[in-house]
């Protein structure tokens, strides 16, 4: 199942670390080749030596000995996944501030790999505030929070904050790596954030996007295996290397950007918040500012979706997105018709902690078939996650 993958495992100081030795003992009888790290507290619950029997390798605990010092840097470029499990209160606390006084926040540092973290701690410390903003911090640098069971817990209450099954984890890896080559095959082109409509050599017209959820959608794609392309307008959020990232700034150098890309991808989903209007002349000089009012003349910009409906092939997928305020549903399948798209995904502004600048959000995904697909309130990495999948299942209908 898991042959030749590399997985590190960090175990830290919780009692759900004997769920670490079964879950070791099924990763190596799976076919994987297992490295684990202690931390200094973990040691307490289980002996180094049980974990360096199953696994067959060396436990590593410290950053150096008296002899030794152990290569952070490689380790985390070694594996093709970490997993992290259990994962304290307080190894959460550390991971989502970047602090690094052992071995395995070191190699998470360093880490090039995806990141899979199993937390495991008693109710009340799972459900508070400061915990739900590390989770919540932690999913926004694109690490997989695994959900924690219902159970007896070890202060002999009952409620969340179990660590996830060992089968349950093997399960969810199984998914992950079978899913890093479902769009191998695929050409995909994605655009992302706001465009800035130059009034003068000072102001520009824009809106409150981030590019959160577009970059999101692309990174995606790129786990699953395809070849991305984004077109990501004025942002200063971090994209992963292994994308084709094109920045611009205005909507026509978005537009023509993008109808350079479309010819040749499969997967089309434009996710931008493009400007609908741009100022009819840009000043030369900065605009002073007067007694009297100022009118500004707009014009309106080219329609990136609209041209790409156009230009669709059989073989391409086209995605849009539809930001409304009011008569949402109806003016999203309006705008699937229109734009000849075979998908529209729906933000609406009324809702709570969704759409600009949020780190969750909320979607309703049409599609030319008339079917309809609701989603929760989610971290928009796994908001992307639905989208993908969505896709996914439309190309197999």
């Amino acid at each position: 199942m898991f042959s030749g993958k590399k997985i590190l495992l960090g175990v830290t100081g919780s009692i759900a670390a004997y769920k670490a030795v079964i879950l070791v003992r099924f990763l190596v009888k799976a076919g994987a080749e297992v490295k684990v790290i202690l931390t200094p507290s973990a040691k307490d619950f289980v002996a180094p030596l049980t974990f360096s029997t199953l696994s067959k390798n060396k436990v590593l605990t410290d950053l150096f000995d008296e002899t030794s010092w152990t290569n952070h840097v490689m380790l985390g470029r070694w594996a093709d996944v970490i997993i992290i499990a259990p994962a304290t209160c307080n190894t959460l606390a550390k991971l989502a501030t970047g602090q690094c006084d052992n071995l395995l926040l070191a190699v998470y540092l360093s880490a090039t790999c995806p990141v899979l973290i199993a937390p495991a701690m008693d109710e009340d410390m799972w459900h508070h505030p400061a915990t739900k903003a590390n989770l919540s911090k932690l999913q926004s640098y694109g690490n997989i929070v695994l959900p924690v069971d219902n159970g007896e817990l070890a202060s002999g209450l009952t409620g969340d904050g179990r660590m996830a099954e060992p089968e349950n984890i093997v399960q969810y890896l199984q998914d992950f790596f079978f899913s890093s080559n479902q769009l191998k095959d695929e050409i995909a082109l994605v655009n992302a954030g706001p465009t800035h409509e130059a009034m003068d050599p000072v102001r520009f017209i824009s809106n409150h996007s981030s590019g959160k959820m577009g970059i999101a959608i692309a990174e995606e794609l790129a786990k699953r295996g395809a070849a991305v392309t984004l077109v990501l307008g004025p942002s200063d959020l971090p994209v992963s290397k292994n994308i084709n990232t094109i920045k611009v700034i205005s909507a026509e150098e978005m537009y023509n950007t993008c109808i350079n890309y479309i010819p040749k991808a499969s997967v089309i989903i434009m996710a931008a918040a493009v400007a609908d209007y741009t100022p009819v002349t840009i000043a030369k000089e900065k605009i002073k500012k007067g007694d009297d009012a100022k009118i500004l003349n707009l014009k309106k910009t080219a329609d990136i979706l609209k041209t790409a409906g156009t230009l669709k092939k059989d073989n391409q997928v086209l995605v849009g997105f539809a930001l409304e305020t009011n008569n949402e549903k109806e003016n999203a399948r309006k705008k699937l018709i229109e734009k000849n798209a075979d998908m529209i995904v729906l933000n609406s502004l009324n809702e709570e902690n969704a759409g600009f600048q949020s780190s969750t959000n909320k979607i309703t995904i049409f599609d030319k078939h008339g079917k309809e697909y609701n989603f929760g309130n989610k971290p928009k990495r796994e908001v992307a996650r639905d989208i993908i999948d969505t896709i996914i299942q439309y190309k197999n209908a």
